[in-house]
């Protein structure tokens, strides 16, 4: 039997399937509206996620919702937002594959639970797990693809664009990208 998103939320709260779990100060379990159409995935918390329980809240996290603003997506009316592992990694590291092993029911659960029509995957992390282990966001952001019925593309992370802001204007491309897919096959996802 499926879990409510109440009882999923419970439940991963208390998880301690990793190391993760030992550093951590908050679960990060995700954000937004529980019918959206739209996830975005990132790859882990990071410290102000870490304190405040939520995802994207930091410097990129002020970036990412400049981003989506521009196009009309919002964390609190029209989008769901998560990440691949729910435990900030120490220093901010990338997730190691066994965390990410840990952590991916939770996510799994999730897109279920939604059943997004498209998936945003946020910097490689994300992209390589969910889209092709070879993925390059430099090479490939921005395209979409289906897999398993639901639309998928990879762009920039809010953390690389502020280290690197020259891809600032292919990152804005891919969320142009964004709003015309959307407009192509959301149903209710006003922009």
């Amino acid at each position: 039997m499926e879990l409510t998103w109440e009882e999923l939320h419970h439940q991963c709260m208390q998880c301690e399937k990793c190391a993760l779990s030992r550093t951590r100060t908050n679960v990060v379990f995700g954000v937004g509206v529980t019918d959206a159409e739209v996830m975005f995935i990132g790859e882990g918390p990071g410290e102000n996620e870490d304190l405040q329980g939520e995802p994207f809240v930091g410097r990129g996290g002020q970036l990412l919702d400049k981003y989506l603003d521009a196009i009309g997506l919002d964390r609190k009316k029209n989008i769901y937002i998560g990440n691949m592992v729910k435990c900030r990694p120490p220093q901010n590291r990338d997730p190691k594959p066994e965390e990410q092993e840990a952590c991916i029911g939770w996510l799994r659960s999730q897109v279920r639970l939604l059943r997004p029509k498209i998936i945003v995957c946020l910097g490689r992390i994300a992209a390589q797990r969910l889209i092709d282990p070879a993925f390059r966001v430099t090479k490939e952001h921005g395209k979409f693809i289906k897999k398993n019925g639901t639309w998928m593309m990879g762009t920039f992370h809010p953390a690389a664009l502020l280290r690197n802001p020259n891809q600032k204007p292919d990152a804005f491309e891919d969320f142009l990208a964004l709003r015309e897919k959307i407009r192509e096959v959301c149903e209710h996802t006003h922009l």
